[in-house]
């Protein structure tokens, strides 16, 4: 799995706005397992949506965290950022 420095987290820097900043949570939510089982297609997804909403840190994040993926899971992760994104 892939490596996150955690340290500035939570210091509010995440990039944007509020939902920015929730968007970007939930990607460290599911790629660490805070609260829930760890998803690495679900971290993906919320990281790439953040990224999509102009956070810097869930760009880099999502292409550490692609290292680690399979193809198959990367695009499935990338599914499931458009249908997000179409729905929302």
């Amino acid at each position: 799995m892939a490596r996150f420095d955690l340290q500035h987290i939570d210091s509010g820097h995440a990039g944007g706005s509020a939902h920015t900043d929730i968007l970007f949570e939930m990607g460290i939510m599911y790629a660490t397992g805070r609260d829930c089982a760890v998803d690495l297609v679900a971290a993906h997804k919320w990281f790439n949506i953040a990224a999509i909403k102009g956070c810097d840190r869930a760009a880099e994040l999502r292409a550490e965290l692609a290292q680690s993926m399979s193809k198959p899971d990367i695009a499935a992760a990338l599914r499931a950022a458009r249908e997000w994104m179409t729905s929302h």
